[in-house]
């Protein structure tokens, strides 16, 4: 592998992961540079199938990506660590150690020099410093949590089924502050979790009786940032599953009993998930002297390159993009970081050819919600006569185009062979499984 130049990119989540095998492929594979992928995790895993690990419809060690295998694949090399700092004046990046789940470093910290680095590290939950958030809830930022909080619902079910005494009143219920996408999706996941946990041997819980799922939103409406023709469709569908929607309620404290409201209400839940927004991790304020914003995302320039660095470019959650004509940044999603790691990927190549780089442009293909088999709605952008419009679709029709989101993520990551085997082999290999992870 040659080492004219040096790409390091660190994070691998669906934008740096794409980006490390694009770049492996077309510059390492060639020898025309040398590319390595940083991460603090040994493996990957599609960050919004995260709400399923954490109800146990997917089971993680099925649907992940060894980096390393990837790496061997398609030409890079992969480090294991966390980003700790940048020396922008030597050009070089300094890795902490990767820790296993007791906490404990695997490795030992190291640091690459680079020629061009990318920072893809994503994003993780933003609690507002709301009080009582950070000790009381569960996140889904990662695998590990996800898998967490399984371990959780499912040692609540266990001991409800065991303990001789009554069922405290809210002992099941659950409470997501959030409703945006991951925590309608929880929401309806979670339904059927708890629902398939107490039909499955739990003879002494009783769904109708004992559990439910309160989704609390501060906008007036759940998915707030989506069509409203979808907020409604999907509000119609949480509500005929019985989950209790709280809109237009700000949380004010979380406890170990709920969440206490604003308002002065409070929604009693001994499980309480936050997933109301998101910033960018804490190690990138002001990283190296790079301008960040107060979500500590990295501000870049429309080539995505940082505002005070030419040879270090930004994507994916942690990238502060301003979309054109407007106040607002490029919006948080899968999609986004995809096209992010295209532009970026065809960048390097163009600036090592000593061509111009192009600038981001966001294309908006629209929003899919799937609430578990209960249905999936959403929104397609088209553009008819050269004017902006939108395609409302729902039923199987949306469905297979939600599930088409994640096999584009692994063409991109593993090939079209590899995908179309790897949808085979899971098809006949979940005809065997049971429905729910139980263990």
């Amino acid at each position: 592998m040659g080492t004219e130049h040096r790409i390091v990119v660190v994070g691998g989540g669906a934008g740096g992961l794409e980006l490390a095998t694009r770049l492996g492929n077309r510059l390492g594979r060639k020898g025309r540079a040398e590319v390595t992928l940083v991460d603090a995790q040994t493996s990957h895993l599609w960050k919004p199938l995260l709400h399923e690990v954490a109800s146990g419809a997917l089971d993680a060690n099925q649907d992940d990506l060894s980096y390393i295998a990837q790496a061997h694949w398609n030409h890079f090399r992969f480090r294991l660590g966390r980003l700790a700092s940048i020396d922008r004046e030597r050009k070089i990046v300094h890795i902490d150690p990767g820790l296993d789940e007791s906490g404990a470093p695997i490795n030992h910290a190291r640091s690459f020099p680079y020629d061009t680095l990318v920072i893809a590290i994503g994003s993780v939950a933003n609690d507002f410093s709301v009080p009582g958030v950070a000790e009381h809830c569960f996140f889904l930022d990662s695998r590990q949590q996800a898998e967490r909080f399984h371990q959780r619902l499912l040692k609540a079910c266990y001991q409800a089924n065991s303990q001789s005494e009554p069922l405290r009143p809210h002992q099941l219920h659950i409470a997501i502050a959030g409703a945006g996408a991951t925590g309608v999706e929880l929401a309806a996941e979670l339904r059927d979790a708890v629902h398939f946990l107490a039909n499955y041997g739990f003879e002494r819980i009783k769904p109708e009786r004992d559990i439910r799922v309160h989704i609390i939103e501060g906008a007036n409406r759940v998915l707030p940032g989506l069509p409203e023709r979808i907020s409604v469709a999907t509000a119609q569908l949480l509500e005929r599953l019985g989950i209790t929607l709280h809109v237009g309620e700000r949380i004010a404290e979380a406890t170990t009993e709920g969440f206490r409201m604003q308002s002065g209400l409070f929604i009693p839940a001994e499980i309480r998930i936050w997933a109301a927004g998101i910033k960018a991790p804490g190690v990138l304020q002001g990283i190296g002297g790079l301008e960040t914003n107060q979500l500590n995302q990295l501000e870049v320039r429309p080539t995505l390159q940082t505002t005070l660095d030419d040879d270090i470019y930004a994507i994916g959650d942690c990238a502060a993009c301003r979309l054109p004509d407007s106040d607002r940044n490029v919006p948080p999603r899968a999609q986004a970081a995809h096209q992010m790691a295209t532009l970026v990927g065809k960048s390097i190549e163009r600036k090592l050819a000593g061509k111009s780089l192009p600038e981001f442009r966001y294309v908006d293909y629209g929003s899919l919600v799937n609430l578990s088999h209960h249905g999936t709605v959403g929104a397609l952008m088209g553009n008819l006569m050269n004017r902006p419009s939108k395609l409302f679709i729902e039923g199987i029709l949306a469905r297979i185009t939600y599930r088409s989101l994640y096999k584009l993520h692994q063409i991109a990551t593993l090939g079209w062979l590899r995908t179309i085997s790897l949808t085979v082999a899971n098809f006949f290999a979940h005809r065997g499984r049971m429905r729910l992870k139980l263990h």
